[in-house]
């Protein structure tokens, strides 16, 4: 093993809803595009993987389908996650000659055996030596810098595009967690059902998202009362182009229901917390990483519910992928993950 890992560098892959990380040892992050195909119906040709197929998404012909077959942070097609997932380890490792890489995939917490073999296969299949899994959490624990190997609790808030994952880590392992389907999809899609409800306009996912990102937030900002954006998409009634403009507080108001589903599990990991554990949290606080973390003012919302301190990870888009890479490295050189 020690002979090929000389000729080969190992890969880590944040395998997620909404994007797929891609990180290569020695190189760093190889890759970061959104986890989307598109593939011709009748021959099941690719045309298109990753930022040139989201664009794709809601513009296709009828022969055209752009897929994301990643839902939930699980696996929905496994054909043509295979295909993606062969593209990306391509584009990463090519010309690297008959020496296979060893990959690294994180996984949700709540994710079952057949769901984590379904992953190990498609990864093999799309041109890897050997597969692994990791907890999302863990990952972004370790690459978060947080000493998971150490006898204190760690609790971090994971949130992808398909799943919230909160995990209580000590000595190395998940001590409790609470896995909820609730990412930043349930937020876009909060967004269209409330313009559709309270506009009888329908947009897409982009534009949700783009207005989850522009005026989106989890508490009252100071300028909220000045912050709106003008939505175009398709009257309801009419049937034809529309342009509103919707106002920042309406947005909170939409993804309200989200952010209290994700501090219901924060609190549901808490309560079953083990007190000597729960007296490091009140020190330590808890950790936000994820695309979600980047919503202005969930860290303030979260902090408020809980009563605990609460703070971002340098990097919440890349924890998880370089925290996994940290691990399959330490792996290979059979070390421990102390800091």
């Amino acid at each position: 093993m020690s002979f090929l890992n000389s000729f080969s560098r190992n890969i880590s892959i944040d395998l997620g809803t909404a994007n797929i990380l891609v990180y290569v040892e020695g190189k760093g992050i190889a890759s970061q595009e959104p986890s989307v195909i598109a593939i011709r119906k009748n021959t099941n040709e690719i045309l298109a993987v990753g930022n040139e197929a989201k664009n794709m998404i809601g513009r296709t012909p009828g022969n055209v389908i752009a897929i994301r077959p990643i839902r939930d942070g699980v696996i929905s097609d496994f054909d043509v996650t295979q295909k993606m997932l062969e593209y990306f380890i391509k584009k990463v490792y090519n010309n690297r000659g008959f020496i296979k890489p060893k990959v690294i995939v994180t996984v949700p917490c709540g994710i079952t055996e057949v769901e984590k073999r379904a992953v190990k296969e498609a990864v093999v299949q799309a041109g890897a030596r050997e597969a692994l899994t990791i907890e999302e959490p863990m990952a972004a624990a370790i690459g978060s810098d947080l000493p998971v190997m150490n006898a204190e609790g760690n609790l971090v808030i994971n949130i992808g595009g398909g799943t919230t994952e909160v995990a209580l880590i000590s000595l190395g392992g998940i001590v409790r967690y609470r896995s909820i389907r609730t990412g930043g999809d349930k937020f876009d899609e909060s967004i269209i059902s409330y313009i559709k409800r309270n506009y009888n306009l329908a947009i897409g996912e982009r534009t949700a998202e783009h207005i989850k990102i522009s005026i989106g937030s989890a508490t009252k900002q100071q300028d909220e009362a000045s912050k709106s954006m003008n939505v175009r998409g398709r009257d309801l009634l009419t049937g034809l182009p529309k342009i509103i403009e919707i106002e920042a507080k309406y947005v909170r108001e939409a993804l309200d229901p989200c952010i209290e589903a994700i501090i219901d599990a924060v609190k549901f990991t808490l309560e079953r917390t083990p007190p000597e554990l729960a007296a490091d949290l009140m020190d330590r606080g808890l950790l936000l990483s994820g695309g979600g973390a980047l919503l202005s003012g969930l860290d303030r919302r979260i902090s408020e519910a809980t009563s605990m301190p609460v703070s971002i990870a340098d990097n919440p888009l890349t924890a998880v992928v370089l925290g996994a890479g940290k691990y399959l490295d330490y792996l290979s050189k059979g070390k421990n993950i102390e800091k």
